[in-house]
């Protein structure tokens, strides 16, 4: 796929071809290409915001609901695996840049990277044109999975969804351990397993343990039918 093409698949033209290039360089990319000067953290910084601006807005905008409600759906929103799905479906995979050694990780190292540049694009929108252009990318992206959510209690707390649960099953509190971490520092990521006593119940991927642990907890709410000690 060309930068055209993903231009055509989206929806949004943009004026500062640089910007759009931009989006889908990894920092590891630059280790092997000395010549480019900069990769997309700092965008994707500036569209972790923006996105975040656009779906409060719209929540603010269509829901009268307590702000306890609005900051779970929210969260619901734009947390990574919502965000990596949508930068599968628009096929961003095809066109990020990373070096070799980074390009051979897959699986939740790769979805985290994809999460990543779908908030550099968003930046990208916002710095190359206006807040209203990112505002409707983020409502036809990811908005559009509010219905889904509220149907399926996607919006739930998963850690304390969990805790809930097994308190009320069996008297004990979920802990959680750091199994593993890699990756350079400012890019790490953490593996976490969710225990039920001494029992392990999940293990869960992110880039901060919190994420990771947030994780772990999700998986274990999904199979709890299935959960015994």
């Amino acid at each position: 796929m060309t930068l055209e093409e993903f231009e055509e698949k989206i929806g949004v033209r943009f004026k500062n071809k640089a910007l759009l290039e931009l989006v889908f360089i990894h920092r590891s990319y630059l280790n092997e290409h000395k010549q480019i000067p900069e990769h997309n953290e700092r965008l994707e910084f500036l569209g972790d915001a923006v996105l975040e601006l656009a779906v409060t807005r719209y929540l603010y905008e269509n829901f009268d609901k307590p702000e306890g409600d609005l900051t779970n759906w929210r969260s619901a929103l734009v947390k990574g695996e919502s965000l990596s799905e949508e930068a599968k479906r628009l096929d961003m995979d095809d066109l990020l840049k990373t070096s070799r050694g980074e390009s051979k990780n897959m699986g939740k190292a790769r979805d985290i990277l994809l999460a990543n540049a779908f908030e550099a694009l968003i930046g990208a929108m916002y710095l190359d044109s206006e807040f209203d252009v990112a505002y409707q990318f983020v409502l036809r992206n990811i908005v559009y999975k509010l219905e889904n959510i509220l149907e399926k209690g996607l919006h739930y707390d998963p850690k304390s969804r969990f805790q809930e649960l097994s308190q009320d099953k069996f008297s004990v509190t979920p802990t959680y351990e750091v199994v593993s971490e890699v990756g350079p520092d400012h890019n790490k990521i953490f593996t976490v397993a969710a225990y039920l006593g001494e029992k392990e119940i999940s293990q869960g991927m992110g880039s901060s343990k919190q994420k990771a642990q947030t994780e772990a907890a999700q998986k274990a709410v999904e199979v709890w039918d299935k959960i015994e000690l």
